[in-house]
């Protein structure tokens, strides 16, 4: 299994930023870590290696991105106007430095997005957002409402990285084409938060996959169960 070490500086981020990539060819897949997660996270908890066959295969290539969150949601020393307009300059980055560039190299339009925990609620405001860049979206575990870090605090920015707020509203015709999953288990402390989500898919008619675990919690066993799975819809 091909495994490729980056770091180059970000000019959106005006820093350093470090990825893996695994895998010599195939699918594109952005995979994002958790809350306070790196690059190297999803390498280090098994979740690269429960996708191995398909690496193997040359099926799908794994990009694995740094986060920024701890300058973002969860920095508790920025006004929650700083925090949104921090996580927008990471949605450029993951548009203008990975997706655009994958997608020239690549000669296609669109990219699959994929997290566990709030990895998933990254790859579903990206998708949600752009989605005639992202043809498939797997939430592992996400939530959608960011609310919570804003302190009561709330403008265009917030309502724009909310899906539970801008997806009821949103039209954009690729929506009704991407392959979306929401995965979580019966204990998950995301199961609301995914419920939710599902009510307003179904609104708009806008298919997706519900795919709920029995006797599984918000972890990363669950989670390794989920990713090859989804992978092969792909």
């Amino acid at each position: 299994m091909k495994e490729e070490y980056f770091k180059w500086y970000s000019p959106t981020l005006s820093q350093d930023i470090e990825m893996l990539v695994f895998g010599h060819q195939g699918y594109p897949v952005i995979l994002f870590p958790t809350t306070g997660g790196q690059y190297y996270e999803c390498k280090d908890r098994g979740l690269i290696e429960s996708a191995r066959w398909f690496l193997e295969q040359g099926l799908i290539q794994i990009y694995c991105p740094d986060s920024i969150n701890n300058m973002s949601w969860y920095n508790k020393s920025l006004h929650p106007a700083d925090k949104v307009k921090n996580h927008i300059w990471y949605d450029t980055f993951i548009m203008n430095e990975l997706v655009n560039k994958i997608c020239h190299e690549k000669h296609m339009q669109k990219v699959a997005v994929a997290g566990p925990s709030f990895g998933g609620y990254q790859a579903a405001n990206f998708a949600f957002r752009h989605p005639d860049r992202v043809s498939h979206m797997f939430s592992m575990s996400g939530a959608f409402d960011i609310k919570s870090f804003m302190d009561g605090y709330y403008d265009d920015n917030v309502y724009f990285n909310n899906p539970v707020d801008y997806m009821p509203n949103a039209d954009h015709p690729d929506l009704w084409q991407m392959d979306i999953v929401l995965g979580v288990g019966e204990w998950d402390i995301c199961l609301e938060a995914n419920q939710k989500m599902a009510r307003i898919l179904n609104d708009k008619n806008i298919a997706f996959w519900w795919d709920e675990h029995r006797w599984a919690e918000h972890d990363w066993p669950l989670w390794h169960r989920m990713f090859p799975h989804y992978l092969s819809k792909i």
